[in-house]
């Protein structure tokens, strides 16, 4: 049995108007489990009016009230993550303990969202002039739209929505199509939490839906997170048509490891963000840097730790390592690790034909290691999106630096290192905006912000914390003064400032 996944507008789960359908599959056991309604046209009409209405009210609405919601919406999240944790596993295919932790992320931004008094507060200076004042306070954009990926079908719609309502805004989810139920149980926590109708939308579709967003005369802002090629589209198309766009692109995430690191560290670390959610993360790491002596004891660690991940159903027990999101997917990646091996590349861990009992017919990929990569092979040059780690070995941190910073990517990068002179020199060389030290996966906490640089980001603002309050605002500079009725105009043809 299959179930219908719908549309949620103006506070209301519906069908909508739109006749095409596409299925939801459990990629643990290649099963179709939903059948999912693609808006079109009217679908989008609809969702945008309802949301265009709300925003007006929503909009001068009590700050006090606005995060009385979310302070509620917090609570009902954190009680339900085990419940949409597995909702999450039924259609990602990433393990129980990995989803709740991706909502554990996503109410970080809730909770920052909830002290969102402090970062609205604007500027006051007096007698600027002869009895004049001028103050700065920041307003909603209106209605904005979030687009977001299969890989983080929660935290990244929490990156987003709590921050846009919370500032004023009426916010609409277009999720993807992969991993859509999720936003679904957001949804209906959103309108448990007292959020009035229309101010959280959630809008299911396919291209239709996001160009329909991205060119609505109604939709203010757009922020998206996705791969480079559409997150260019969508910062080109959104901005073309007059809305402000954030968009977050695609990832080639490298961790250098010096000689001087704690190699076990640097393994257990490295082994877990390459392979954990099936290497589906836009801050995964998927090129190992080994720097000169480094290289022959960190491969043999890493052998030993990925030859060790459980990868069984996510829903399973004690697994480490679940699916990957579509059988396309698999096979892209099986042809990527056999062009590496073709090219000359050693393949040391080859998980290309992992077969889970029971479950024969699931996306599966087991950890793959590829040592000896060049930078011109596919397995290097691509965005890979799975459990497939590169090693590229390197003579030193300069020839390292020089390997990152070439790289069209931006996203996040990491070195392992025992020198305080080592991670200076690298966190302050390295192009890309995001950065660890002996820690692989550096996402900021919500009061900073997220974001890559080069073909990793495109727009000016980041997501959530401060950045997030600006993109979803508009700053508004106020002079006044208050004369006596009787005092003389002073008015005069010069530009007067005293």
């Amino acid at each position: 049995m299959t179930t219908t996944i719908t549309h949620f507008i103006n506070g209301a789960e519906t069908a909508g108007e739109g006749d095409r359908t596409q299925p939801v599959y459990n990629p643990a056991t290649g099963e179709a489990t939903g059948e999912l309604r693609l808006a079109n046209r009217a679908d989008i009409d609809a969702v945008v009016a309802s949301a265009k209405a709300a925003s007006e009210i929503w909009a001068e609405t009590s700050l006090t009230k606005r995060t009385a919601v979310l302070f509620k919406f917090r609570e009902l999240l954190a009680a339900n993550v085990q419940e949409l944790a597995k909702i999450v596993t039924s259609e990602h295919g990433k393990v129980v303990s990995d989803a709740a932790g991706e909502i554990g992320r996503g109410l970080e931004v809730v909770e920052y969202a909830c002290g969102a008094s402090q970062s609205l507060k604007g500027e006051y200076s007096d007698q600027v002039s002869g009895g004049i004042d001028v103050f700065s306070f920041r307003q909603p954009l209106g209605v904005v739209a979030g687009i977001t990926p299969f890989n983080f079908p929660v935290m990244v719609p929490l990156w987003m929505a709590p921050v846009a309502i919370v500032t004023g805004n009426a916010f609409i989810l277009k999720p993807s199509e992969r991993d859509p139920s999720a936003s679904l149980f957001m949804a209906r926590l959103w309108k448990e939490a007292g959020l009035p109708d229309g101010v959280f939308n959630v809008l299911q579709g396919d291209k239709e839906a996001v160009d329909g967003l991205l060119t609505h005369p109604d939709v203010d802002g757009i922020s998206f997170v996705g791969s480079t090629p559409i997150a260019k589209y969508v910062h080109e198309t959104g901005t073309k048509h007059g809305k402000r766009v954030q968009a977050l692109g695609g990832a080639k995430n490298h961790a250098v490891v010096m000689p001087d690191a704690d190699m076990d560290l640097a393994a257990d670390h490295i082994n877990a963000a390459a392979f954990g959610s099936a290497g589906q993360r836009c801050m995964a790491i998927s090129v190992a840097v080994a720097v000169g002596d480094a290289a022959e004891d960190l491969v043999a660690k890493l052998k030993e730790r990925a030859e060790a991940v459980k990868v069984a159903n996510g829903l399973e027990p004690d697994t480490d390592m679940g699916p990957v999101i579509t059988p396309q997917s698999k096979a892209r990646l099986q042809k990527i690790v056999g062009e590496a091996q073709d090219d000359g590349a050693a393949l040391i861990v080859d998980g290309r034909e992992l077969m889970v009992k029971d479950h024969e017919n699931g996306f599966f990929v087991g950890p793959t290691i590829i040592d000896h990569v060049r930078r011109e092979m596919s397995a290097y040059q691509e965005e890979i999106f799975g459990p497939v780690l590169a090693v590229v070995r390197v003579a030193n941190m300069a020839e390292a630096l020089e390997v990152i910073n070439s790289n069209p990517y931006g996203n996040g990068t990491a070195i392992f290192t025992s020198s305080g002179a080592y991670a200076r020199a690298f966190t302050r060389g390295v192009t890309v905006g995001m950065v660890g030290v002996n820690i692989p996966l550096p996402v900021p906490v919500a009061w900073h912000s997220f974001g890559g640089w080069k073909d990793s980001l495109f727009g000016d603002h980041h997501i959530y914390g401060p950045d997030g309050v600006r993109f979803y605002t508009r700053g508004k500079v106020v002079t006044q003064r208050w004369p006596e009725p009787k005092q003389a105009s002073n008015a005069s043809f010069a530009f007067p400032s005293n």
